[in-house]
């Protein structure tokens, strides 16, 4: 992989015109594409094969007037008792028959109908049902819906539209390129030059823009959840400018080690790009087997962002190369640039001549001083102690991933929407008037043979469903034409999110499956959101164990060894565990959630679990392969292992330090938006890099790779012969050079 690697590098850069016209090309057309076909994006989460999601596709086909979204009008009156004298009253039926007009209403239901008025006479509920699916509501009748009731806000009252209807795309403002602009410090400082921190981040900023494009000219066959193209554009971001990184040091070494310009982007793609590749491909491998859980809107987050992977990997290794031969000696710093010779014309020198050492007394010089620098004192200091700092590193782990044990999942709800937002003025405005379990109303359908079947079941349910422990009440049910479908609302006692509330859906349910000679399913956006749950927290254990098991074999075909593999794995099980137990205590039980913007705790969104280990996975490997590999290749070519582990940290620690701090910056970035779930994803992924990085790669695993020795690169020979042998540090590849200059 090397070999071609290397030739795909030079190829690249001497036809650096031509690759650059042709990404730009690829930009431009994904651009427009997605511009002119772009489609709406889900707001909705569905889970084939769960009693909700049948129920939903069951009032689709037999009560389709009902199967639409329903928004939520709270009403309060200036003064108690105000809903109950005609004045009120005339208030009252005003706005519902204004939100009747709006379009895309099918019905609005007076509250006086309904017994929809709080026993005060202060406050009002009035039903409103869409006759399309939260996600065919256009912005027009959106904003028409949220402008119901200005007249009575006028007169005193307090109007307040909310319902799943509500439910839009998160919007990505300028908050996040915080991240970006703090990255690109980190390049600046990291490489000492404007020109190699501008041109990294240029790289990865088309590479973004390409795969973002892209994304969003399918979206009009393939149906995106919301949070996908966020999802997306974070991964992309992150890992695109770390690609870059890892090629453009490794090129500015070549350079001071004397290489022209060619030689040194073929080696460097050679190298650290068999590196990326490798990187790119575990995260991709580890989004796309997200497939495995068999859960649609999963399937497709993780599909959009290996997509967006995979584009980082392939510009990486093709576009970088092409800037790097426009920028030249420009990506060091200026003090550095006489240390290495000057491009010969049009950097074609055969490869006999290119492989010739020109190393310069100042680069030498540079190396020696090297020896000295942070990362070798501090793997000096790590395997002198390498025990104390394997105790304290796994019990402080162990003490970060102690709340992870009480961590509840569900989908997000208005009582964790940003304060102020429109469904949040809603939710609080409902749970003032009549308590959490109205805004968390779940829906019973009963759907017989024939409509006599149906109205003969209707009792038998509502009687049952009332004798259920946390049932506040039933409503009266709504009949489809043919009478054969009907839907009974259910209000429990407890908000959507209350444990309780879970333990109803059970109950109700279990109380119902004996109904005779009809279908009673149990649906609504709470019982969604719990059936979701339950079966993402059922996959979550399968996820992890095919992840740790696919990043041991992996790794054993990267290092040739057993204990590597395995010390990498329970290293990122560390990760992930106290991962976790800090985003539970800050977002589930709100320690410090200040600190980040949040005013509601809540339970986490019940896809951030499987999601966060996927996406830590693929990141951890990559730490774990800059760093070990060249572990190896000085063990490979006589160093002790002590020694190897050594140099292996001196000369890695900084780039990947700045990689670290990059991912933390720009997954930090999304922290700042307030939209909940982002705002927890990318809190959970720049926590969950900052403590693999730096408390497991670059402190636990040079310590436990000094304990180990060389019992670390030990494999069997039977199973070495087995193994494919990737050359992922380009050993064939220097030794090819070696034979041709010798030659």
């Amino acid at each position: 992989m090397a070999t071609l690697l290397y030739r795909l590098g030079r190829g690249s850069m001497r036809r650096r015109r031509l690759v650059a016209a042709i990404w730009l090309v690829v930009l431009v057309g994904l651009g427009l594409a997605a511009a002119t076909l772009r489609g709406p994006t889900a707001s909705n989460f569905t889970m084939p094969g769960t009693e909700s999601q049948h129920a939903l596709d069951l009032l689709g086909e037999q009560f389709p007037a009902a199967a639409g979204a329903t928004g939520t009008i709270a009403l309060k009156a200036p003064a108690d008792g105000q809903l109950g004298t005609p004045e009120g009253q005339a208030v009252v039926q005003a706005v519902t028959q204004e939100a009747a007009t709006v379009p895309g209403v099918v019905a609005a239901v007076d509250p006086f109908q309904v017994g929809a008025v709080s026993p005060d006479g202060r406050y009002a509920l009035i039903q409103v049902q869409f006759s399309t699916g939260s996600d065919g509501v256009t912005d027009e009748q959106r904003d028409a819906y949220e402008k119901v009731g200005a007249q009575a806000e006028a007169q005193g009252w307090q109007v307040a539209p909310g319902g799943e209807v509500l439910n839009a795309e998160p919007e990505v403002g300028s908050t996040e390129a915080l991240g970006v602009a703090v990255a690109l410090v980190v390049l600046v400082v990291t490489f000492g030059s404007l020109v190699a921190a501008g041109m990294t981040m240029l790289n990865a900023l088309i590479g973004v823009g390409v795969g973002m494009a892209g994304l969003f000219a399918l979206s009009s066959v393939v149906e995106l959840t919301s949070t996908a193209p966020i999802l997306a554009l974070m991964l992309g971001l992150a890992v695109g400018i770390d690609y870059s990184l890892f090629i453009t040091s490794r090129y500015r070494q070549n350079l001071l080690d004397g290489l022209p310009a060619d030689e040194a982007v073929g080696r460097a793609v050679g190298t650290a790009g068999s590196a990326v590749v490798f990187a790119g491909a575990t995260v991709v491998i580890a989004l796309a087997g997200l497939a495995v859980v068999n859960i649609p809107f999963l399937t497709v987050m993780g599909l959009a962002a290996a997509g967006t992977v995979t584009v980082a990997v392939l510009v990486a290794i093709t576009l970088q190369p092409a800037l790097l031969g426009f920028a030249g000696r420009r990506v060091l710093p200026r003090r550095l640039r006489s240390t290495v010779p000057a491009p010969t014309a049009g950097d074609r020198a055969d490869e006999d001549s290119a492989t010739t050492d020109r190393a310069a007394p100042e680069a030498a010089t540079l190396a020696g001083e090297n020896r000295s620098a942070f990362g070798f004192r501090w793997a000096r200091l790590i395997t002198r102690f390498r025990i104390p700092v394997i105790l304290v590193g796994v019990l402080g782990l162990g003490l970060l991933a102690l709340p992870a044990p009480d961590m509840r999942l569900s989908l997000p709800d208005a009582g964790t929407a940003p304060a102020g937002s429109a469904e949040r003025v809603s939710n609080d405005l409902i749970t003032e008037g009549f308590g959490p379990g109205f805004t968390g109303r779940l829906a019973v359908v009963v759907a017989g043979d024939d409509a006599q079947a149906t109205a003969a079941a209707i009792p038998q349910v509502t009687a049952l469903v009332q004798r259920t422990e946390n049932v506040l009440a039933v409503t009266p049910p709504q009949l489809s034409p043919d009478g054969r479908t009907a839907l009974l609302g259910v209000i429990p006692q407890t908000g959507p999110t209350d444990p309780a509330t879970e333990t109803m859906v059970h109950d109700i349910r279990a109380a119902v499956g004996g109904i005779q000679n009809a279908d009673v399913l149990l649906t609504g956006v709470t019982a969604i959101g719990i059936d979701i749950s339950e079966k993402l927290s059922d996959a979550l254990p399968i996820y992890l164990a095919l992840v740790v098991g696919l990043s041991i074999l992996l790794l054993m075909l990267v290092f040739r060894s057993l204990l590597v593999p395995v010390k990498a794995s329970l290293g990122f099980l560390l990760t992930v565990a106290a991962t976790f137990g800090i985003t539970v205590a800050v977002f589930q039980q709100g320690h410090l959630a200040d600190l980040v913007g949040l005013d509601t705790p809540g339970p986490l969104i019940s896809f951030l679990p499987i999601l966060l280990i996927g996406i830590l996975f693929g990141l951890a490997m990559d730490y774990e392969v800059f760093l070990v590999s060249r572990m190896r290749e000085d063990f490979v070519h006589g160093d002790t292992a002590q020694q190897a582990t050594i140099n292996g940290m001196g000369h890695g620690a900084r780039v990947v330090t700045a990689a670290a701090l990059i991912m933390i910056s720009v997954f930090g970035g999304f922290v700042f938006l307030d939209d909940p779930v982002i705002k927890s994803m990318g809190f959970a992924l720049a926590i969950g890099v900052a403590i693999d990085a730096f408390v497991v790669r670059m402190t636990i695993v040079p310590a436990v790779m000094s304990l180990l020795g060389k019992r670390a690169w030990w494999l069997p020979r039977w199973l070495d012969r087995a193994l494919p042998n990737v050359d992922i540090e380009g050993e064939k590849l220097r030794a090819r050079l070696a034979e041709k200059v010798t030659v």
